[in-house]
Formats: C-alpha cells, sequence, structure tokens
C-alpha cells in the first residue's frame, strides 16, 4: 500500500536542497550536511573558490611579494676633510651615486674616486659594496676651480695678457710665457718636427712645462672621451667636454715646438698654458679635444 505524503515530502525536500544550493556558502552546506560532508570530498563546489586575478593581487601586497621597496641607506661621504650627510637607495649603482655627488659636491662626476675598502667601481651597487647604513665612504676629486689654480695668474700677470692681446703680441714674445721659455726645452722634450702633420702617439705625450715651470704630462683616454692632465702632484681626469677651446703658436726660433692653451673656463685667466709642446702633434691634439676624431 502507497504512502500518499511521501512523495510530498520528497518534492519539498528537493527544492530546500535546491535553495541551500544556491544560497550557501562551503562552510554553511558543511553545517547542515553535517558527517555527511566526509564521504563526499570528491565534489567541490565552485562558488567559494577565490579568483586567480584577486589571488595574485593579494601576494602582491604581501611584506615579501615583488612590490616590496628598496631600502634607503644613510651614509656619510667625506670630501676635503668635511663630511657630508647622503641617503642612497641599496640598488643605487656607484656610477649613478657619483652623479648625485656630482650635484652636492660640484665635482664632475669623471673626476671622482670612492673609496671604500678599496676603490669603488662604477659597476657596483651601494649593497654589492657591502656599504651599510652609517657607512663613510672617502670621495677624491678635484673642480675644475681646483684645476685651474695650479695654473693660476697674479692680477699683473691677467693685465699683461689683456694688454698683449690688444697689440696681438705673439705668445712667445710676453713676458708671462718668457719666464718659461727663457729657461730653454727640458732635457727630456720629445723631439718635434715642424711643418708635419702626425697622429696623436701610443705613448702620453710628456716633457712638457706649465707655467710654474712643472713637468707636464697629456694622455688620451679617447674611449672615455677623457684628456689627464698629469704632474708630478697629481693627475686630473678632464672631460672632453669642459675644454672649451685650444690655442697654439710656434716658438719663435724653436717652430718645431708650440705654446699651448687649453681653454678651462671663459676667460684668459682660465687658460691651462703649456710650453714645448712637438708641432707635428698639435693638430691631432686640436682633433682630439674639440671632437673631430681625425687621425692622420
Amino acid at each position: 500500500m502507497e504512502c500518499i505524503g511521501s512523495e510530498s515530502d520528497n518534492v519539498e525536500k528537493t527544492v530546500a536542497e535546491t535553495k541551500i544550493s544556491e544560497t550557501c556558502t562551503k562552510d554553511q552546506r558543511s553545517d547542515i550536511n553535517g558527517d555527511n560532508s566526509s564521504e563526499d570530498n570528491s565534489i567541490e563546489p565552485t562558488e567559494c573558490k577565490i579568483p586567480k586575478k584577486e589571488e595574485n593581487s593579494i601576494l602582491e601586497n604581501t611584506p615579501s611579494g615583488p612590490s616590496e621597496s628598496v631600502e634607503s641607506i644613510a651614509i656619510k661621504v667625506i670630501y676635503n676633510k668635511k663630511k657630508y650627510d647622503v641617503s642612497a637607495a641599496s640598488n643605487l649603482s656607484i656610477s649613478d651615486l657619483k652623479k648625485q655627488l656630482q650635484g652636492l659636491l660640484d665635482v664632475p662626476d669623471s673626476m671622482q674616486k670612492l673609496m671604500y675598502k678599496g676603490l669603488l667601481q662604477d659597476s657596483q651597487t651601494i649593497s654589492s659594496a657591502g656599504i651599510t647604513k652609517g657607512a663613510k665612504i672617502m670621495l677624491v676629486g678635484s673642480t675644475l676651480t681646483d684645476i685651474l689654480a695650479v695654473s693660476s695668474v697674479s692680477k699683473q700677470d691677467v693685465a699683461e695678457m689683456e694688454k698683449a692681446s690688444t697689440v696681438k703680441e705673439p705668445l712667445c714674445q710676453q713676458k708671462i710665457h718668457r719666464k718659461v721659455l727663457d729657461k730653454g726645452a727640458p732635457e727630456d722634450a720629445m723631439p718635434g718636427i715642424k711643418n708635419i702633420k702626425e697622429g696623436l702617439p701610443s705613448v702620453p705625450l710628456s716633457g712638457m712645462l706649465n707655467k710654474h715651470g712643472g713637468k707636464v704630462r697629456l694622455t688620451f683616454k679617447l674611449e672615455n672621451d677623457q684628456l689627464w692632465l698629469g704632474t708630478k702632484e697629481r693627475t686630473e681626469k678632464l672631460p672632453m667636454g669642459s675644454i672649451k677651446g685650444v690655442i697654439s703658436e710656434p716658438i719663435e726660433g724653436r717652430e718645431e715646438y708650440h705654446i699651448m692653451g687649453l681653454q678651462l673656463g671663459s676667460t684668459e685667466a682660465s687658460r691651462y698654458w703649456i710650453y714645448w709642446v712637438p708641432a707635428q702633434y698639435v693638430d691631432a691634439i686640436k682633433d682630439a679635444i674639440l671632437g673631430k676624431w681625425q687621425f692622420f
């Protein structure tokens, strides 16, 4: 004998389960189904899964995720016996640190040497060099003003140069240059050849003198676009672009040699004078400095 009420009960149960499936979360179903949920572990409700895009977003915002910020390190830079507080990112290259210091100390980055447990290389970074918070870095370098000071002239010398330029007096006859020329060519002067043009030699140009009678050596680092100006005291690495111009004249009676002036500033007083430059190299020197890159 059939039970009429059993079909009705089955219909109501089916409707109720459908509503539960549509509206409940996974945890709610577990509460409703009780221990029976463990018998059907192979069926996972898709409604409760976190979208992949949202999951990645959560990972990126965690402290160990890809968006972790770069640490900023406070260091001290020592230059000319003074200390400067500098903040730099741990992944900053030494090359970029030099550019940062150029704006602070007015020392061209090409003329800087940074020392920390040895000479720092441009390709290193703050972290790879082992530089930590509070580290002291020594900077060695010269400003263009320092370089000009080596070849400084007195007010009387400036007046004499202005007077000579007015009457167009040859350089070798000007009093300021006679002081050096009258001593004669150095014994180790390189052989000079007049009326001949040659390319730059493979060795530095040496055996020349500066305004004070000190020895001068010119080394051309064309791959770095630099001119190394060497004296007994130090070597200055001048970017080619920092030299505004080059003038020269043959030395009267010794035309195989020239007087040469490197224009480092805007006035005649900012010229760095070099004496006994071999005549055959004068044009090659000018071309290299002024950017023509012409070789004979």
